[in-house]
């Protein structure tokens, strides 16, 4: 039986919407007109709320939780669209200024400081690809062991940026580290003046947003980039998962298809699950590790608890090739645990969890 694939796909119009025909002039490829209205929603909702928490007196407990709920329920919409508008520019070279309204403007709501994701995803986890040189790799951690987890976000968390500028001063990428390290002091020096406006309103708009949004995308990166084939860990189809028919894809403009993504970073969000069905044989021969129903943050839950037994329900068989009923537990097992890997690692990475 076919793989019947629900997650969102693009279909040209016989003739353009009125909003393909007012965006036209503006954006480069009109498949992105949903970016157009994300950027107008949260311009109305969380920018407002955010912005009203630091009127004198303004501040209100009501607010700040109406404002923070705002933040978690378009957070991943808006970090999926942030992360699409890095790898491919939304806006013509006329209109190129409008590029930094997402990172800019919008992104502070969200915790993202400005260039940063730009800086530590396109500039050098892709160029990394999770191997020994990239600052996020999983590959020194027992993925499956949260004790790990919480050793690898908190290194991010409280060493990242110092990690991030040492590896482009090795690169000799001075320029992206200068934007980099400019966009986080205005980020931190702005959250410091305004805690003397509010605290109340700084902890509510920037400071739980960064935390939150920093957990959040190094969950999402460990449950990416947590089945290993230790044989071949530059391999994307095997240092990668995909996950399809999920809310999430349908959200988050198929961030689920991320063997798709490392295969070809500047691959359209649209174009994701027919690159999935047009290349299966090519993901069955390889080995690689696809679930349904499923989305990386679920993923990381089983992760986490170990629940190798839901991981295995939701496990896609691609074709004969792939594993079949205990061997699929085994397999899994198999891609989470820490390996000394025939890539080297650096002796600061050499920890076993």
């Amino acid at each position: 039986m076919a793989l019947v694939l629900r997650d969102p796909t693009y279909a040209p119009r016989a003739s353009p919407s009125l909003g393909e025909r007012m965006a036209s002039p503006f954006i480069r490829d009109k498949r992105d007109l949903p970016f157009l209205a994300l950027m107008a929603r949260l311009t109305v909702t969380v920018v407002p709320t955010g912005l009203a928490l630091f009127l004198p007196g303004a501040f209100r407990w009501w607010l700040a939780v109406l404002h923070l709920g705002l933040v978690i329920y378009f957070l991943g919409p808006f970090v999926l669209m942030l992360h699409n508008t890095s790898h491919r520019k939304l806006f013509k070279r006329r209109w190129a200024w409008m590029n930094f309204y997402i990172p800019w403007v919008l992104g502070p709501f969200f915790g993202e400081s400005p260039m940063t994701y730009y800086a530590h995803h396109v500039g050098m986890h892709h160029a990394e690809n999770n191997l020994p040189g990239d600052i996020s790799t999983t590959l020194p951690y027992r993925r499956d062991s949260f004790v790990g987890f919480m050793r690898y976000f908190l290194r991010f968390f409280f060493y990242g940026s110092v990690d991030l500028t040492g590896y482009f001063l090795k690169k000799r990428r001075r320029s992206l580290m200068l934007q980099f390290l400019a966009g986080e002091i205005v980020f931190v020096g702005s959250a410091a003046c305004l805690l003397l406006v509010s605290w109340q309103a700084t902890l509510t708009v920037l400071i739980l947003p960064f935390v939150i949004v920093r957990f959040g995308m190094m969950a999402g990166n460990w449950a990416q980039h947590a089945f290993v084939d230790p044989e071949s860990p530059e391999n994307n189809y095997r240092n990668s998962i995909t996950c399809i028919n999920s809310t999430y894809n349908r959200r988050c403009f198929n961030d689920g298809y991320h063997i798709g993504h490392h295969l070809k970073s500047t691959r359209h969000w649209t174009e994701m699950p027919e690159e999935f069905l047009g290349n299966m044989a090519a993901y069955d021969r390889e080995g690689a590790i696809v679930f349904t129903g499923l989305d990386f943050f679920g993923v990381w839950m089983c992760l986490m608890a170990k629940r190798y037994d839901i991981l295995a329900r939701r496990f896609v068989r691609l074709g004969d090739l792939g594993p079949q009923g205990a061997d699929i537990v085994t397999l899994l097992r198999s891609r989470t645990q820490w390996h000394e890997v025939r890539v080297s690692l650096p002796s600061r990475h050499l920890v076993r969890n």
